[in-house]
């Protein structure tokens, strides 16, 4: 699988010393300046969830509610999220949640702010930080939830919809597979289609349990 340059000359992971926790690296990018997302976001929204956790969730970026609060998923997509982990029989207190981007990028309107999607420099930019926490983690499944987190995780864009529901090899050691991210299904506004998601979306994680 031809990697792109996220993963050029470094399919090995960093190696991060025995010192090195989760709670050291999530205090370290608390000050983060590596892209400009820094300036307008709120915080620095770190990955969540324990040391061994054998599956690691990946999704794009912080929303506005992660934002707010500092946690990954904890917005509408999130209380989704939670629903099909508990229907393919996945516990969310023994995974590891996180995003490609740990900064929330977003375009002011009004009072609201807007989502919006996180450009390819960006992504690249807080590489660093997921590589630290694979290294750390060192999972046995990755789960990248949308095309951000397939690139950020694959090293190369990704069909989600073509390479859904398949797992393959990654050079770092690890097994990963890619599906939609929860946000996508909320959009979706058909009760019949949005229900046939939501099972899809279910059998994708059955495949990491």
């Amino acid at each position: 699988m031809a990697q792109s340059d996220l993963f050029a000359g470094r399919e090995a992971l960093p190696d991060l010393g025995a010192n090195a926790t989760l709670s050291s690296l999530a205090e370290d990018a608390a000050g983060c300046t590596r892209c400009h997302l820094y300036r307008n976001a709120t915080q620095t929204v770190f990955g969540a969830g324990p040391k061994d956790a054998r599956v690691m969730l990946v999704g794009e970026q912080p929303g506005d509610q992660e934002d707010r609060q500092g946690k990954p998923f904890v917005g509408p997509a999130g209380t989704l999220l939670d629903r099909a982990l508990e229907a393919a029989g996945i516990d969310r207190r023994e995974t590891y949640v996180t995003n490609a981007v740990k900064h929330f990028k977003f375009e002011p309107r009004g009072k609201r702010r807007i989502h919006k999607k996180p450009d390819r420099p960006e992504i690249d930019a807080c590489h660093w930080w997921l590589e630290r926490e694979l290294a750390l983690l060192a999972p046995q499944i990755v789960v990248a939830m949308g095309s951000t987190a397939g690139v950020a995780v694959a090293g190369r864009r990704v069909a989600v919809m073509k390479e859904r529901g398949s797992l393959h090899d990654h050079p770092a050691g690890f097994r990963w597979m890619v599906t939609v991210h929860p946000s996508a299904l909320l959009r979706i506004p058909e009760r019949d289609a949005k229900a046939a998601a939501f099972d899809q979306l279910v059998a994708d994680l059955r495949l990491a349990a």
